[in-house]
C-alpha cells in the first residue's frame, strides 16, 4: 500500500518522506501561491485556478485571498460557499462543505494529526481523519476545526472556538473546546 493509500484510508503513513506526496503538496502550493498573487479583480481567473487547486465545487462560491491548502482535492464546497481572508485547510483527509457556509477571517480546517507515543512521531508519521461542514453554516472569526469533527445543518460556530467534537444540527457552539451552548430554533 502507498504512503498516499495509507493517508486516505486514515492509517498511519509517512508525507515527510514519500516523494509522490511531497510533489502533490508542492504543486498544490505552487497554485495556491499563483491565486493568492493574482489581482483581487480578476474574478474570472481566480474562480478558474480554484476549480483546479480543489477537488470539487458546486454552484457559486468566492475564497477571498489568501488561501492554503495541502493537497486540494480532498476538498469539496458546495454553492454558495464564501471564506473571508487567510482560509487554511490541512486537506489530508476528505474537507466537505455544504450549500450556505460562510466562514469568517482566519479559520482553519486541519485533518491531519500525529501520534501521542512520541516514538511513533518521531518517525514522521502521522494520521489524517476527514471533517464534514453541514449546510447554512456561519463560522466565525479565528476557529480552529480539527480532524474526526462534523458540525451539522444550521449551525453557528463562536469566534475564536476550537472545534474538537462533533457540533449537532440547529445549535450554536463556542469556546475552548468548544461545546453547544443553545439550540436555534
Amino acid at each position: 500500500m502507498t504512503e498516499k493509500e495509507k493517508m486516505l484510508k486514515g492509517e498511519l503513513y509517512d508525507a515527510n518522506n514519500d516523494k509522490s506526496l511531497i510533489e502533490e503538496r508542492i504543486k498544490c502550493k505552487m497554485l495556491c501561491f499563483q491565486y493568492n498573487n493574482l489581482s483581487p479583480d480578476k474574478t474570472k481567473e481566480r474562480k478558474e485556478l480554484i476549480k483546479k487547486i480543489v477537488g470539487k465545487t458546486k454552484g457559486d462560491f468566492l475564497i477571498e485571498q489568501p488561501f492554503m491548502c495541502d493537497y486540494g482535492y480532498n476538498i469539496e464546497i458546495g454553492k454558495n460557499f464564501y471564506s473571508n481572508h487567510n482560509l487554511i485547510i490541512l486537506d489530508c483527509a476528505k474537507v466537505t462543505f455544504g450549500d450556505n457556509v460562510f466562514i469568517a477571517p482566519n479559520c482553519a480546517f486541519y485533518t491531519a494529526s500525529h501520534p501521542i507515543d512520541y516514538e511513533t512521531r518521531n518517525k514522521g508519521l502521522e494520521f489524517a481523519k476527514p471533517i464534514k461542514v453541514g449546510n447554512n453554516v456561519w463560522i466565525g472569526g479565528n476557529v480552529v476545526v480539527l480532524g474526526g469533527v462534523t458540525i451539522g445543518n444550521n449551525v453557528v460556530i463562536g469566534a475564536g472556538s476550537v472545534v474538537t467534537k462533533d457540533i449537532p444540527d440547529n445549535s450554536i457552539a463556542y469556546g475552548v473546546p468548544a461545546r453547544k451552548i443553545k439550540n436555534i430554533n
